[in-house]
C-alpha cells in the first residue's frame, strides 16, 4: 500500500469517533437497584455507577474533550466549556454524554433554548439517562413549560425515585415517593 494512502487512512481513522462503550446491562442493573434502595444515601452511592458508565468516553480524544469541557464548566467558564463540548459532539455525534454535558453548560448560563435540544438528543441516544431526564425537566421548568416538565420529571423518578428533584413534583401519582 502506498505511503500516502496509509497516511490518509490513519488521518481518516483519527477523525472518526468509535462507538461509545455499551453499558446498557450495567445501567439496567443499577437502575433496578435504585428502584429498591432503602434510603437516599444508599441511592446516591448506587447512582455513582451510572456516572461511571456515562462518563466513559469512546476513546482518549473524546475523553480529553469531555474532561476539559467539564473542568471549564466547573470553573464557571461556560462559553469555553460549550466550545470544547461542541468539538466533542462534532467528533462523537453518537455519544450521549457529550450532549448532556453541553446541555448542562447551557443550563447553567440559563440558556434553556440551547440546552433542550441537547437533552433531547442525549435521550434519543440513551433513553434511560436519568440525569438528562431530570435536566430536561429542570430546563422545561426554566422555559415555563411546566406540564412537560412534570412528565419528564416523572420519567426520571421512574428510573430513580431518590432524585433530589423529586421535591419539584407537583402532585405525586400513586404512592408517596
Amino acid at each position: 500500500m502506498p505511503l500516502l494512502l496509509v497516511a490518509q487512512t490513519a488521518l481518516a481513522q483519527e477523525d472518526t469517533c468509535p462507538q461509545a462503550p455499551d453499558h446498557s446491562a450495567e445501567t439496567d442493573r443499577i437502575i433496578a437497584e435504585l428502584r429498591v434502595a432503602p434510603d437516599e444515601a444508599t441511592a446516591r452511592r448506587i447512582s455513582q455507577g451510572l456516572w461511571s458508565a456515562w462518563l466513559e468516553a469512546p476513546d482518549a480524544r473524546a475523553q480529553a474533550l469531555l474532561d476539559r469541557g467539564m473542568a471549564l464548566r466547573e470553573q464557571f467558564a461556560f462559553l469555553e466549556s460549550r466550545d470544547v463540548l461542541d468539538e466533542l459532539v462534532e467528533y462523537c455525534p453518537d455519544y450521549a454524554e457529550g450532549y448532556n454535558q453541553r446541555a448542562f453548560a447551557s443550563f447553567l448560563r440559563r440558556d434553556f433554548d440551547s440546552a433542550l435540544p441537547d437533552l433531547e438528543r442525549a435521550l434519543e441516544l440513551n433513553p434511560k439517562h436519568v440525569a438528562a431526564l431530570s435536566g430536561k425537566a429542570l430546563t422545561l421548568m426554566g422555559l415555563g413549560r411546566d406540564e412537560e416538565a412534570q412528565r419528564a420529571l416523572r420519567s426520571a423518578l421512574d428510573l430513580n425515585p431518590w432524585l433530589s428533584e423529586r421535591a419539584l413534583l407537583d402532585e405525586p401519582e400513586g404512592e408517596d415517593i
